[in-house]
């Protein structure tokens, strides 16, 4: 069964990017090669701060979503609960 996995990248610049993978590994290291997000792709390096596993695509989305929708103090708390 596949897994599904959001996470939060640390840009450069301080600022936080959300995205879903379903390889974290291999996404972060496209976003450091300039082939990620539009947004990563300007404030490189990023390094992975948090990340969550899901057993479906859908479930993974609708959290991704959600986290979107936190206030930058929110995430960081997120990120500091681990």
């Amino acid at each position: 069964m596949d897994k599904h996995y959001i996470y939060i990248v640390k840009c450069k610049d301080g600022s936080l990017y959300t995205g879903y993978a379903k390889d974290v590994t291999q996404r972060v290291a496209k976003h450091n090669n300039g082939q990620g997000a539009k947004y990563t792709k300007i404030r490189r390096p990023v390094q992975l701060v948090y990340q969550e596993m899901f057993n479906t695509k859908s479930e993974a989305l609708k959290r991704e979503y959600e986290i979107k929708t936190y206030t930058r103090q929110q995430k960081l708390e997120l990120i500091s609960e681990g």
